[in-house]
């Protein structure tokens, strides 16, 4: 009898444990999907493919670069809401890496007398 309890406390608290172990990770959720477009490093033709994006607008988006966020997209006006809306899923932005600090001048080097 005591075995039989054993095994059930076993099974019943070790089973699922074993179970969660076993089970594959999700992606993270900040990761974009492979087939999404970054903003900020896209080339005119692979805007270009994207539904209502043409030469004019895939243009317009380079020369705005960068992006901090995909709804920049609509905030500065480059494309409507509408269209936004059809594309959201197929680009993101990776916002650009801090600009590396300025150089520190050299010290000036003593003049010399002669």
């Amino acid at each position: 009898m005591r075995y039989a309890v054993f095994i059930a406390f076993a099974l019943a608290f070790c089973g699922p444990l074993a179970w969660a172990q076993t089970r594959p990770a999700p992606p993270p959720a900040s990761a974009p999907a492979s087939n999404q477009l970054e903003l900020n490093s896209a080339s005119r033709d692979a805007l270009m493919t994207l539904d209502g994006i043409g030469e004019v607008r895939a243009d317009a988006i380079i020369r705005a670069r960068p992006f901090k966020a995909k709804t920049e997209l609509v905030e500065r006006r480059l494309i409507p809401e509408a269209l936004y809306e059809k594309i959201s899923d197929k680009v993101f932005a990776r916002p650009p890496p801090p600009a590396p600090p300025p150089p520190k001048p050299a010290p000036a080097a003593p003049a010399k007398r002669g």
